[in-house]
């Protein structure tokens, strides 16, 4: 396991970082290149979409569709989703809509929205693990259980006062199974159980060895812990992370709520209107 369950942290503990924090500035447009030699990854909960009490009323607001169909196409393809859900999930959220991916926390990934074709780095959790799982979620009401089939998901935004009793229940699953190969991810109002041999920012690194993601300069926006990993590795790829909500450690900046973000992306295009197609 990649990190200790006994020193993970509570939500209230993951709180922003210093306001005087020098890495963070606010985000000017043009730190971004120009959009023929980008590539756009997007987290989507918290950073393009605002959170909702459960993962299924989240909803697209007006005109973020064409925003990413313009953005997809000004960057030759070079756009992707960067999400915890599957892609099955990503596709029923922004149906009719289909968009490259990293699903299920690099778990899945899809090149070309056109394709059915999907890579698969991850063997499906443990039967009786995910049974073990999922029964916490009968200790009060209000627990949510999401199965992604690579990972479990405990949501208690509408159970904010089980956070602690669902903590003491995984660290107990985990004291039983001390070598299973599971990560445990602390989010907003959710604790996520996967499989530790593979993250987010796996799935980002093997995206940018592919076509048509190879050889453009980065740059992600994510919001959560699960995001992370990807902020740390962009240094590597000459590229640039941008966190939402809180000033996260080693971004270029951030922004304030998803509303700044899906403004922020209209207005790239705004600056390139008059640019050819790639």
């Amino acid at each position: 396991m990649n990190q200790d369950l006994a020193e993970m942290p509570f939500e209230d503990e993951l709180s922003p970082e210093d306001e005087a924090s020098p890495e963070t500035v606010p985000v000017p447009r043009s730190l971004v290149p120009h959009l023929s030699e980008t590539a756009v990854l997007l987290d989507i909960d918290g950073t393009l979409l605002d959170l909702a009490p459960t993962p299924r009323e989240v909803w697209v607001p007006p005109g973020l569709s064409k925003t990413l169909n313009r953005l997809l196409q000004r960057t030759g393809g070079a756009l992707a989703l960067v999400s915890g859900r599957s892609l099955n999930d990503i596709d029923l959220i922004f149906a009719p809509d289909q968009y490259p991916a990293v699903g299920g926390h690099g778990a899945e990934m899809r090149l070309d929205p056109d394709s059915d074709a999907v890579a698969s780095h991850a063997p499906p959790m443990d039967k009786e693990l995910k049974r073990r799982l999922a029964a916490i979620a009968k200790l009060s009401p209000g627990i949510l259980l999401e199965d992604k089939g690579y990972s479990l998901a405990l949501h208690y935004r509408l159970a904010p006062h089980a956070e602690k009793a669902i903590y003491e229940a995984i660290s107990l699953i985990r004291a039983d199974l001390p070598n299973a190969p599971i990560e445990v991810l602390p989010g907003k109002s959710v604790f996520e159980i996967k499989h530790s041999g593979f993250t987010k920012a796996s799935g980002v690194r093997e995206l940018m060895t592919r076509e048509p993601f190879k050889g453009r300069r980065p740059f992600f926006i994510g919001d959560d812990v699960t995001d992370e990993s990807v902020f740390a590795i962009m240094p590597d790829l000459d590229g640039l992370a941008f966190s939402v909500g809180r000033r996260a450690h080693g971004v270029a900046g951030h922004f304030d709520a998803p509303s700044d973000v899906r403004e922020f992306l209209a207005h790239l295009l705004d600056d390139e209107r008059d640019a050819p197609l790639p």
